[in-house]
């Protein structure tokens, strides 16, 4: 007789041959929550962990499923399943892999997160439900407008960690975020899935954040309650050792910087383009005498560089915005300003000019036997000049290239000329 194939199966089947999902007797058919919670050998909490999560439920009065992410070695998945939590058995591959190996198994519409040790209080999750009910795409937790433990975070991490790597990414993303580590948060189950985690390990929160202000989601902060660890508990920071906090601040800034990229790139390089063009266009008819100092072709120079210093930069922040869009706002401003046909001509028309005024230093070159003219000549500006609108009639054509090859990814590249 062939076996009824069941979704868990489908899942499963789907998720590889590493994953198994474990179902307790009492199991919530219809849950409008689910409790994901990854978890590595924490059989000291996790029954209690579990008990605060049914009592959590009860009391915002909605049907919810607990899903244990685990990957143990001790009886941490008994434990959860006793409970009454379902188990999704993974290999230990990092804490964001967790996350994303648990996104085909949730079932509820929405979705909280946190740690199984018992330091954030899920017996208050009601006021995650609540937002999220209330319309808000990510529920945030923050530990700042709620209370933290005596004891319950080291002191570097609660007054310089914490503090300026949360400030850090307000300023390169224009958020107001108060505790952009706090593991407790909820997210819309939609929200979660178009969000696309890449991360594997402990970066995948602060992927969160930046992704939540990328994908402009409506967002609430909830305060939470932190506590300290349990006495005969070890945080998985110890656990790996006194570098681990260190790394985990290393690769969420990596996370950080690389998702904002642009923030590096945007504002510095119209900042040296306009201070390059200042030097440039002045100085290319000649020198320029003001006071005690002389602008020669050194100074003009110095102009071209940081010029096109300037102009990539802003062409790779362009691109950078493009490549982390999912709005569809950035790559929409791009091509309406690099329009196809307008920009190829601009590119066409740049590098032309670049070569009259180049061939003007070439034909002085031939006529004067082979021998350039001297740095104060007027011909040299004109010449560099040339050089100049030459390199950027070139890189005007291929970043407008890139840009719309991005259309390939959007599926759009017939819209060549779409505004």
């Amino acid at each position: 007789m062939t076996e009824a194939i069941t979704a868990s199966d489908v899942m499963e089947a789907a998720a590889g041959p590493d994953v198994h999902l474990l179902v307790p007797e009492r199991d919530e058919a219809d849950p409008e929550v689910s409790i994901v919670i990854p978890a590595v050998n924490e059989a000291i909490t996790i029954s209690e962990f579990v008990q605060w999560c049914h009592e959590g439920l009860a009391a915002a009065g909605v049907r919810g499923e607990i899903l244990i992410v685990d990957s143990s070695t001790d009886a941490t998945a008994d434990l959860a399943l006793a409970g009454g939590a379902r188990v999704l058995k993974t290999p230990k591959r990092g804490l964001g892999r967790a996350y994303i190996d648990a996104v085909p198994f949730i079932r509820g519409r929405y979705v909280i997160m946190g740690d199984a040790d018992c330091t954030y209080d899920f017996r208050e999750l009601g006021s995650f439900v609540e937002q999220l009910r209330a319309g808000n795409d990510f529920a945030m937790g923050s530990r700042w407008k709620g209370s933290i433990e005596a004891g319950s975070m080291p002191w570097l991490h609660q007054h310089l960690g914490t503090p300026i790597t949360t400030w850090i990414l307000n300023r390169l993303f224009g958020s107001t975020f108060s505790d952009i580590h706090c593991g407790m948060r909820g997210i819309t189950r939609d929200a979660l899935s178009r969000m696309g985690l890449m991360s594997q390990s402990w970066e995948y929160a602060s992927e969160m954040v930046i992704k939540s202000v990328r994908m402009e989601l409506k967002t609430a902060e909830v305060p939470v309650t932190f506590l300290k660890d349990r006495d005969g508990r070890l945080s998985h920071h110890r656990r790996e050792g006194w570098t681990s906090p260190f790394k985990a601040a290393w690769i969420n800034l990596r996370a950080m910087f690389i998702y904002g990229s642009d923030f590096f790139a945007f504002k510095p390089g119209l900042v040296l383009l306009a201070l390059g063009l200042l030097l440039t266009v002045p100085l290319s008819a000649g020198s320029v005498r003001i006071g005690a100092v002389t602008f020669s072709l050194y100074w003009m120079l110095l102009g071209v560089t940081l010029s096109l210093i300037g102009l990539q930069s802003v062409f790779f922040a362009c691109l950078a915005q493009v490549l982390c869009d999912y709005t569809g706002k950035a790559r929409k401003r791009w091509l309406g300003v690099f329009r196809y046909s307008r920009a190829m001509a601009v590119s066409f028309g740049l590098f032309f000019l670049g070569v009259l005024a180049a061939g003007a230093l070439i034909v002085t070159y031939i006529n004067d036997g082979l021998v350039l003219p001297s740095a104060s000549a007027r011909i040299d500006h004109v010449g560099l000049m040339g050089l100049f609108l030459m390199i950027c009639g070139f890189s005007v054509f291929v970043f407008t290239l890139l840009l719309h090859a991005t259309g390939v990814r959007y599926g759009q590249i017939d819209r060549i000329d779409a505004p």
